[in-house]
C-alpha cells in the first residue's frame, strides 16, 4: 500500500498549492490586508464585486468562477514582513484559503494543518496534537512559530504550542499562511523550522450574522455564532462565540512506556470549551489603519496518565484528570503609510493564560511591542527594519515528588531588532533578499540570526528560488529549571525513579538550513511546486544520563541532527466545476548523541506522505469533497505505530441563498487508528483515533 500511495503521489504532481485558490481568498477593493488571488466571473466582462462573506456565494456562482492565473500572483506576508507575491518569495510557502478551510470539513487548525505538505501532524488524543513542519514532531514540538494576527502563541514553559488553547473560529479565518524553513530572520528564535501565520478576516468583511451547529459521533456538539456590523463606513466591528464538546478517544493496546502495560477501560480525554471575541477596525484616514481585538477561552481537556509514586508497590499511578484552561488576550495595531513606498506599523498585545493539570498549575502573562518600517533606499532596494520587546512572567504551583521548578516563579525577557534588504539585481526578473535578527534572551543573551534568499523569475510562469539560513531555538524554561521524576524506559529497580533535572548553562539549539525551490503554472489550469531542503542542527538539547544510579538525567547539548527532504505539491483544474489537489513529502532524520549513539527520537516522523483531495461540483447546489491521505510508519521512543492510509468527505448542499447543510466523515477507512503516542516524561497516555461522522448547518445573513 505505501508504494501504491507514493507512485500516485508522484503521479499527480503534475499539478498546486491550493485547491481552488481564487475561489476562496476574500477580495477587498481598498484594504492594506493582502489579497490573495485575482478571481474573474465567467458570465460577463463586468469586474467580480468584492465579497463581505465567503459563504454568501452560491454553488452556482462557485462553479461558475474560474481561477486566472492564482498561483504565483497570490499575495503573502509571512516571509519578509511585508505583501510580496507568491512569485518573488523566496521561500517554501502554502497558503490555506477560506474555500480550502469550508470544503474540508476540518472543524480546528490542527486537521487543517494535515492538508500541507511538509508538516507532521499526528492527533494524539482527543483534545491533544504533535505538529511539526519538518521533522522532530512531539508533543511539545520547539522548533515552529505559530502567530494569530500577529500574536504569538508560543508558550516559553516548553518552547511550543497548547493546541487545546487554539480552537479559533475558522469561518473568520482569511488564509492562513505556511512558511516551511527557517523565519527566524524577521520573527527571531523558535522560527526554526518554519512559521504557521493565522490571518482573520477584517470586520468590514463580516458584516451580518452567522451561525453554524452541528454534531455527530467523536464531535458530540459544536456551534459558532458571529454578529457584525458598523458605526460609520470607517469603523466596523465583530462579536462571536464559539463553543465545542468532543467525544473520547479509543483505548488501544500500545503501550507508551516498554514494560508498563497499557491500561484497560475507557480513557477521559474529551474535550469541552467556550470561546468568545471581537474586533474592531478603523480607518480615520486614507493613510490610517488601526485594529483591536481581543478572546477569551474556558475549557477543559480530559488526560489519563501514569505517574511515578513513592510507594507503595507497583510505585505508580494511573488517574484521570481533567485539565482546565482558560485565557484571555488583547491586541492593538496600528498602521501608518507614508506613501506608495513606505510605511510603519506598531502592534501591542497582552496575553494571559492560566492551565491546571495533575502536574502542575501554571498562569502566565505575556506583555508584548514591536514596531517595524518599510522604506526605499533606492529605487533597487528595499528596506525593512524593525524592533520588539517581549516579557513573560509565570508562577508553577507544582506537585512536588512528580515536578518541580526552582524557582516557582520566572521573568523571561526578550529585546529583538532585525534589519532585511531586498535587492532588486535584474528588473522584475532576479531579487536577493538579505538580513538578520539580533536578540537578547535572559537564558543565553545574544544571539544572531541571518539569512540570505535568491529568487529569479525568467517569466511569469515560473520562479527559481534559493536560501541560507542560519536559526536558533532558546532553551525553555523546562530545560532550565525542570525537576521531574519519571516512568522512564531506563532500566531500574521498583520504586526507583529517574530524576531530570535543567540545566542553568545550556546553550541555544542552532540550525544551518539549505533550499532550493522551483515553481510553475505552464498554463492556466495547472501549476505545480517543488522544494528540497537540507538542515544541519547543532547543540541540540536531551537530557542526558549524568548518575547512573540512581538515575538522573540533565537537560545538555547532547545531539547533533542532519535532515533532508523533498515536498512537491500540484494542483489541477479538469473543468469549471472539478480540481484535483496532490502533495508529496519525503524526509528522512539522522540524530546522533554525544556519545556516538543513534538518538531514541529521530525515526517519530513518517519517511513518506501524501494527500490526494479530489473537489468538485455534482450539481449547482450539491458539493462533494474526497481526500486521501498517507501517512508512513513511525517509531516514538521504541514504540512502532503502523502506517495508515485514511479517507475524509464531505458532502455539501445549499438548501437556500442563506443556508447550506453538510454532512462531513473523517478517518472512513478503519474504525481506530493510532497516530502518535503520550509523552514519556509527562506520562500523558495517548489514545486512538477513531472514525467520525457528523452534520453541520450554517446559516448567513
Amino acid at each position: 500500500m505505501k508504494e501504491f500511495i507514493c507512485r500516485l503521489a508522484l503521479l499527480l504532481v503534475l499539478a498546486t498549492q491550493v485547491v481552488d485558490q481564487g475561489l476562496a481568498q476574500d477580495v477587498r477593493a481598498e484594504s492594506s490586508a493582502p489579497i490573495s488571488a485575482n478571481i474573474s466571473d465567467l458570465e460577463s466582462d463586468a469586474d467580480f464585486d468584492p465579497l463581505d462573506e465567503l459563504l454568501d456565494l452560491s454553488l452556482e456562482e462557485l462553479s461558475r468562477t474560474r481561477v486566472v492565473a492564482p498561483a504565483l500572483q497570490q499575495v503573502v506576508t509571512t516571509v519578509s514582513r511585508q505583501e510580496s507575491t507568491v512569485a518573488r518569495t523566496a521561500a517554501a510557502v502554502f497558503v490555506i484559503t477560506p474555500e480550502m478551510i469550508r470544503r474540508s470539513g476540518a472543524r480546528n487548525v490542527p486537521e487543517l494543518l494535515r492538508l500541507v505538505p511538509g508538516l507532521q501532524v499526528a492527533q494524539i488524543d482527543s483534545n491533544k496534537w504533535a505538529i511539526s513542519i519538518r521533522g522532530l514532531n512531539q508533543r511539545f514540538a520547539n522548533k515552529l512559530l505559530v502567530q494569530i494576527d500577529g500574536r504569538t502563541v508560543y508558550t516559553p514553559l516548553f518552547g511550543g504550542v497548547y493546541w487545546d488553547a487554539q480552537y479559533i473560529m475558522l469561518e473568520d479565518v482569511e488564509r492562513i499562511e505556511v512558511v516551511r524553513g527557517p523565519g527566524a530572520t524577521v520573527w527571531g528564535a523558535n522560527a526554526v523550522n518554519g512559521v504557521i501565520n493565522i490571518l482573520t478576516k477584517n470586520s468590514a468583511d463580516t458584516t451580518g450574522a452567522l451561525v453554524s451547529v452541528g454534531g455527530g459521533k467523536e464531535y458530540r456538539s459544536f456551534g459558532n455564532g458571529r454578529v457584525g456590523g458598523h458605526v460609520n463606513e470607517n469603523l466596523h466591528w465583530r462579536v462571536y462565540g464559539k463553543y465545542n464538546d468532543n467525544d473520547n478517544g479509543f483505548s488501544g493496546t500500545t503501550s507508551e512506556l516498554p514494560g508498563f502495560p497499557r491500561p484497560a477501560g475507557d480513557v477521559s480525554d474529551d474535550w469541552r470549551q467556550g470561546r468568545g471575541g471581537f474586533r474592531m477596525d478603523w480607518t480615520p484616514s486614507d493613510n490610517d489603519e488601526v485594529t483591536f481585538q481581543g478572546d477569551f477561552y474556558n475549557g477543559t481537556t480530559g488526560t489519563r496518565a501514569l505517574h511515578p509514586t513513592p510507594g507503595p508497590a507497583p510505585f505508580f499511578t494511573l488517574s484521570d484528570f481533567d485539565n482546565r484552561i482558560n485565557g484571555q488576550n488583547a491586541l492593538l495595531r496600528w498602521r501608518h503609510e507614508i506613501d506608495d513606498e513606505s510605511d510603519f506599523q506598531f502592534q501591542t498585545y497582552y496575553d494571559r493564560a492560566e492551565r491546571v493539570t495533575a502536574l502542575v498549575d501554571e498562569d502566565r502573562d505575556i506583555f508584548d511591542v514591536d514596531f517595524q518600517h518599510r522604506m526605499p533606499l533606492t529605487d533597487r532596494h528595499r528596506l525593512i527594519w524593525g524592533a520588539g520587546y517581549q516579557t513573560s512572567r509565570d508562577h508553577l504551583i507544582q506537585d512536588g515528588y512528580v515536578f518541580s521548578s526552582v524557582p516557582t516563579a520566572r521573568s523571561i525577557n526578550v529585546m529583538g531588532f532585525f534589519v532585511q534588504d531586498e535587492i532588486e539585481v535584474i528588473e522584475d526578473e532576479l531579487y536577493f533578499t538579505v538580513g538578520s535578527k539580533f536578540e537578547n534572551n535572559t537564558f543565553t543573551q545574544f544571539e544572531y540570526q541571518p539569512s540570505g534568499r535568491l529568487v529569479w523569475t525568467p517569466n511569469e510562469r515560473e520562479a527559481y528560488w534559493g536560501a541560507v539560513s542560519r536559526a536558533i531555538r532558546r532553551p525553555s524554561r523546562i530545560n532550565n529549571d525542570l525537576r521531574l521524576r519519571t516512568l522512564s524506559p531506563l532500566t531500574s529497580p521498583a520504586g526507583i525513579h529517574p530524576l531530570v533535572l535543567g540545566n542553568d548553562n545550556v546553550v541555544s539549539e542552532d540550525l544551518l538550513a539549505f533550499e532550493i525551490g522551483y515553481r510553475a503554472q505552464p498554463t492556466e489550469y495547472f501549476s505545480w511546486d517543488v522544494t528540497a531542503f537540507h538542515n544541519d542542527y547543532n547543540d541540540m538539547s536531551a537530557p542526558l544520563l549524568t548518575v547512573p544510579f540512581p538515575p538522573q538525567l540533565t537537560f545538555g547539548a547532547g545531539q547533533d541532527g542532519r535532515s533532508l527532504g523533498l515536498e512537491m505539491t500540484a494542483n489541477y483544474q479538469i473543468n469549471d466545476c472539478w480540481r484535483v489537489y496532490g502533495s508529496y513529502t519525503f524526509f528522512n532524520l539522522n540524530i546522533v548523541t554525544a556519545n556516538g549513539e543513534t538518538a531514541r527520537n529521530e525515526d517519530a516522523d513518517p519517511s513518506h506522505q501524501a494527500n490526494l483531495w479530489l473537489s468538485g461540483d455534482l450539481r449547482e447546489d450539491v458539493q462533494l469533497d474526497v481526500m486521501f491521505r498517507y501517512v508512513d510508519a513511525i517509531n516514538v521512543t521504541g514504540v512502532a505505530i503502523p502506517s495508515y492510509l485514511e479517507m475524509d468527505v464531505r458532502l455539501g448542499w445549499q438548501a437556500t441563498d442563506s443556508l447550506e447543510l453538510a454532512l462531513i466523515g473523517r478517518n472512513l477507512l478503519d474504525d481506530h487508528h493510532p497516530e502518535f503516542l503520550g509523552e514519556v516524561f509527562s506520562g500523558d497516555i495517548g489514545t486512538e483515533v477513531e472514525r467520525s461522522v457528523y452534520g453541520v448547518a450554517t446559516w448567513v445573513y
